[in-house]
């Protein structure tokens, strides 16, 4: 692959702020192409095709991000925080992470999404469902003895000092 000159000369405070423009131009982007589903067919429409793009595109995410970490075939919940702190939502969502055992906490403490939405007076992005197939499956390719739940995310939110929350857990049995 032939290297970027115009990279290769910024200095890594440039290249740490590009690396949050290109996170917010991703979900621009996600947020554009859902949008005009919405809009057209419904948002019921919308969810069919987001939850069918997440449940590729979580896996080509985790692939990848476990490569660049050189993490073993079983990360762990370790590999796991390791993960989901390179994410791209994690360059502009503010989050956090607690392991306790073999359960770490992952909670959206503010969504860029939801507040993108608000913002623009829309209803809120009804995530559960596509949250579901997303986190599972970027778990379970990190480490396939991870489960994932729902603890709180609209529309079935219970929590609110978080936009959401998921209890992945680590079945050290199988």
């Amino acid at each position: 692959m032939r290297e970027n000159e115009t990279l290769q000369a910024m200095t890594k405070e440039e290249l740490i702020s590009l690396i949050t423009l290109y996170s917010k131009n991703w979900l621009a982007m996600d947020g554009v192409w859902f949008q005009s589903i919405e809009q057209k067919y419904g948002m019921d429409e919308a969810m069919v095709h987001d939850a069918q793009a997440w449940e590729r595109f979580t896996v080509i995410e985790a692939r990848r991000i476990k490569q660049f970490l050189n993490l073993p075939e079983r990360a762990g919940l370790e590999g796991l925080a390791r993960a989901l702190s390179l994410r791209f939502y994690a360059n502009i969502n503010q989050d956090e992470i607690r392991i306790q055992g073999n359960t770490l906490l992952y909670r959206t403490l503010e969504c860029r999404v939801q507040s993108a939405r608000t913002r623009k007076n829309m209803a809120l992005h009804p995530c559960k469902p596509v949250g579901l197939i997303e986190y599972a499956g970027f778990a379970r390719t990190i480490d396939e003895r991870i489960t994932c739940q729902c603890v709180s995310c609209y529309p079935d939110s219970c929590d609110d000092t978080c936009a959401c929350s998921w209890l992945f857990t680590l079945n050290e049995a199988q």
